[in-house]
C-alpha cells in the first residue's frame, strides 16, 4: 500500500510539472504571437514646439455706415456669401429726404447761375456802350463766380447725400463666410456699429510666439509643420514670415505660417501647434501605436527574450513625424515593445 501511495504522489507531481510546463509553453506561444518593434535611439529632425491660433488673412468687420432701422437681414453666422451680396438693408427714408433736399438746392443754384450768367452778359455789352460803369461789370462778374460755386457746392452736397444713401444696402466686400452677426431685425443702425464679422476661408494662417533666441534657428532652416487637433491633422504651411518686432515683455517674436487651401476645413480663433526644425538630435524613439493610456498615465507593454510581458509606466516627449514618438524615460534602446496594448494586455491576463 505505501508504494502505491508513493506512486500516486510521484504521478500527481509530474501531472502538475507537465501542467506548468504547458502553461509556460502556452504564455510564451502567446508572446512570441504578439507583433512587437524595438526601441530605437536614431537621429530625428528636432523641432521647438510652439502654441499658436489660427487668423484670417483676409477678414473685415462690416459696419453701419447710416443711421437708421435694419429693416432687411439676409444671412446668418456660418453662411458663405459672395462679393458684393446683399447682407443687409436700413431704412433710408431720412437719407431719401436729404438727397431730395440736396438736388433741391442743386437746382435753385442752377437758376441762379443761369440768372447771373444773363446779368454778366448783359453788364459786358452796357460797358462796352458805355451805359455803366466798369465796377457793375466787376459786380455781375462776381455775382456770376460766386453763383457758380454755390452750384458746385450744391452738387457735391447733393452727390455727398446720394453716397449715404447707398450706404443702407449693406453688401459683401468679398466672398467669404459670416463669421459673426451682430445685428438683429429691427436694431438701430449707427455710423460704426459693427454688422457683421466675414472672412476669406481660402486664406487661413498660423501666428504662434517664439523666443528670440530660437528665431535664428527657424529662419536657417525654414522648415515647420501645422498640427490642428480639433481637426485630427497636421498641415505643411506654404510660407513662415517672422515678423520684425518682438514683445518686450516675452522677449518673443511673433511667426506667421500661411496654410494652404487644403486647410479650408479650419476657422480663426481654432487651437493649433507649430513645430518650427530647429535640425537633427538623437532621441529614443518607439511607435506612437505601442502607447497605452491609463487614465493620465502613459505606458508600454514591453516584452522581454522570455516572452514575459511587463507594463512599464514612460515619460513621453514630442512626437517625432506621425508614426513615432520619444521616450524621455521608461525604456532603454533595444528592448521590445508590443505594437498592439490591448492584445498585449489580454495575454498578461491568461497568465
Amino acid at each position: 500500500m505505501r508504494s502505491l501511495g508513493t506512486f500516486v504522489l510521484r504521478f500527481t507531481a509530474a501531472a502538475l510539472a507537465a501542467g506548468a510546463l504547458a502553461a509556460a509553453s502556452t504564455g510564451a506561444s502567446g508572446a512570441s504571437q504578439l507583433a512587437t518593434a524595438p526601441v530605437e535611439l536614431r537621429d530625428v529632425d528636432s523641432a521647438y514646439g510652439a502654441d499658436g491660433v489660427v487668423e484670417a488673412v483676409r477678414q473685415a468687420t462690416i459696419a453701419a455706415q447710416l443711421q437708421g432701422r435694419v429693416i432687411e437681414l439676409n444671412v446668418n453666422a456660418g453662411d458663405s456669401v459672395t462679393k458684393g451680396q446683399v447682407l443687409a438693408r436700413i431704412d433710408e427714408r431720412e437719407a431719401a429726404q436729404a438727397l431730395a433736399s440736396g438736388e433741391a438746392q442743386a437746382a435753385r443754384a442752377q437758376a441762379e447761375l443761369a440768372n447771373a450768367r444773363v446779368n454778366f452778359e448783359r453788364t459786358k455789352k452796357l460797358v462796352a456802350e458805355n451805359f455803366v460803369s466798369k465796377a457793375a461789370l466787376d459786380k455781375a462778374q462776381a455775382d456770376f463766380d460766386a453763383a457758380s460755386a454755390a452750384l458746385a457746392a450744391a452738387k457735391a452736397g447733393a452727390g455727398q447725400a446720394a453716397t449715404v444713401r447707398g450706404y443702407a444696402v449693406v453688401t459683401a466686400p468679398f466672398s467669404g463666410v459670416i463669421a459673426e452677426r451682430q445685428v438683429e431685425l429691427g436694431d438701430l443702425a449707427q455710423p460704426g456699429k459693427p454688422m457683421f464679422l466675414i472672412y476669406d476661408p481660402s486664406a487661413l494662417r498660423v501666428v504662434a510666439d517664439v523666443p528670440e533666441d530660437t528665431v535664428a534657428d527657424v529662419r536657417k532652416f525654414d522648415t515647420a509643420s501645422v498640427e490642428i487637433p480639433a481637426l485630427g491633422r497636421t498641415f505643411k504651411p506654404k510660407a513662415i514670415t517672422v515678423l520684425p518686432a518682438a514683445d518686450a515683455r516675452t522677449h518673443t517674436k511673433r511667426v506667421r505660417l500661411d496654410l494652404a487651401e487644403d486647410a479650408r476645413a479650419a476657422y480663426p480663433g481654432m487651437f493649433a501647434r507649430a513645430q518650427f526644425g530647429t535640425g537633427k538630435a538623437k532621441k529614443l524613439l518607439i511607435p506612437a501605436q505601442a502607447v497605452a493610456y491609463r487614465s493620465e498615465v502613459a505606458g508600454a507593454y514591453v516584452v522581454n527574450e522570455k516572452g514575459e510581458i511587463r507594463f512599464r509606466q514612460l515619460r513621453l516627449g514630442e512626437r517625432a513625424g506621425d508614426k513615432s514618438i520619444e521616450v524621455l524615460a521608461g525604456l532603454a534602446a533595444g528592448e521590445r515593445v508590443a505594437l498592439d496594448p490591448v492584445a498585449a494586455l489580454a495575454e498578461l491576463k491568461k497568465r
